[in-house]
């Protein structure tokens, strides 16, 4: 019984996590972002701007990495992690980003 309740629920979180990204509905938020490359073990052949969401990562289009500063600087994005107020959908496996407004630098 409890085995059947544990595959049912884990049947139940795989839909709800690719249920976004096949209805396209619209997500808004605060989520982390930063280089798919520098910082978040995503490949490429170039530094790109990209999103953490739910435990996975997209690259973002509709802003660009360097729409946010140097990349390289001590709070760029090349270089650390950082959140964002974001509104856009998944589309395809990206991020398509009608807004995305970094929040202010904690630093360490």
């Amino acid at each position: 019984m409890m085995k059947g309740l544990v595959f049912i629920a884990a049947i139940a979180l795989l839909v709800s996590c690719g249920s976004l990204e096949k209805s396209g509905e619209k997500i808004s938020g605060t989520f982390a972002v930063s280089c798919g490359m520098c910082n978040l073990d995503m490949t490429g052949d170039a530094c790109a701007l990209a999103i953490e969401i739910e435990d996975k990562t997209y690259y973002v289009e509709g802003s660009d990495l360097h729409d946010h500063g140097d990349a390289h600087a001590q709070d760029g994005l090349c270089t650390v992690r950082r959140d964002a107020k974001v509104v856009g959908q998944i589309k395809k496996g990206v991020f398509v980003a009608e807004s995305l407004e970094l929040l202010p630098f904690k630093g360490e």
